[in-house]
């Protein structure tokens, strides 16, 4: 039996982790900081933090013991993005080489770059990143779902069609790692977008014309810092795009709807640490250093100027677009 060990015991790893325990082929475990949410996994089945009324599968263990790393095959990374290369290099000494990590966390590593390239200097291990349309309450109650699957080793694959086979999880595959990881990251600031549009007008015909403006501003994004635009129609693409600016469970979208209402102030704005949110200054950054016109991409541009200057008009959003 393979050991599987998700690194964070959050909706993502316990979601994800329960569907692979339903298997009773590998061993499962959920490597966690908090006693209590192990104890609670171990002796009730329950993640009441996440899926208070969802009883776990019996074979999904919880532990506290990073020691179950060294014997790890498999290593899927679900803490917050901003984590990730931190807990990597203050623990690399437990990670088992040979150890296929998965990357599931979505935003940016230590700075303006991705986790991939924060991590490669000091982590040699087989490596994949994991994105798609998710929602971890639908994976635990088995709806089928898409994530792609991103690697540089194409032989990587087959490890992972064959974790999730006989799942409601299926992946489709590229080697544009850069491509899948920069898609994760702009889908939220998009999604905050369409939300302020909703948030204003009842109009399928002005959201379609946003959407559209949204995915040329992706692509062309992704394109830009290095990925392929055919990423664009996997799984992490369109896919993961329309399910978080699409749907009210996405956080950045009911953001964007917060916004779009009023209830989003000068004084919210430095408090908010969504990835959307966070994303909208790295990448505007991005922009400025490397010297492309922000003109270019109208919907990021005044998303940032709305978040970051305390007097702008948040009616004016909509048309200062429509105007460029």
């Amino acid at each position: 039996m393979r050991k599987i060990v998700f690194i964070g015991s959050g909706a993502i790893a316990t979601a994800i982790g329960d569907v692979l325990a339903a298997k009773n082929k590998d061993e499962i475990y959920l490597l966690s900081i908090e006693d209590e949410v192990i104890e609670m996994i171990n002796k009730m089945h329950v993640n009441t933090s996440y899926f208070p009324k969802c009883k776990l599968n019996e074979n999904l263990k919880a532990t506290g013991d990073k020691n179950v790393l060294l014997e790890a095959n498999v290593i899927f990374l679900a803490i917050p993005s901003n984590a990730v290369v931190g807990y990597l290099r203050d623990n690399k000494e437990y990670i088992n080489p040979t150890a296929l990590i998965v990357n599931l966390a979505k935003g940016f590593g230590s700075g303006d770059q991705i986790i991939p390239d924060s991590i490669k200097s000091f982590i040699f291990n087989p490596f994949m990143t994991l994105k798609g349309p998710s929602f971890a309450r639908e994976i635990i109650n088995r709806q089928d779902t898409g994530l792609t699957a991103a690697t540089n080793d194409d032989s990587l694959y087959k490890i992972i069609t064959d974790v999730f086979d006989d799942t409601p999880i299926r992946t489709d595959f590229t080697n544009d790692i850069t491509g899948v990881e920069y898609a994760s990251i702009l889908k939220n600031i998009y999604a905050i977008v369409i939300g302020i549009v909703d948030a204003n007008f009842d109009s399928a015909n002005l959201r379609s014309i946003f959407i559209t403006m949204a995915l040329n501003e992706m692509r062309q994004l992704m394109t830009t810092f290095g990925g392929e635009e055919r990423t664009m129609y996997n799984y992490c693409g369109f896919g993961d795009f329309s399910l978080t600016s699409l749907n009210d469970m996405s956080r950045n979208r009911t953001l964007g709807l917060l916004i779009g209402k009023g209830f989003f102030n000068s004084c919210m704005s430095d408090s908010v640490v969504l990835e959307g949110r966070v994303a909208v200054d790295v990448f505007y950054k991005k922009l400025i250093d490397n010297d492309i016109d922000t003109n270019d991409f109208p919907l990021m541009s005044e998303l940032y100027k709305m978040l970051n200057d305390r007097h702008y008009p948040t009616r004016n959003f909509i048309k200062n677009i429509l105007k460029s």
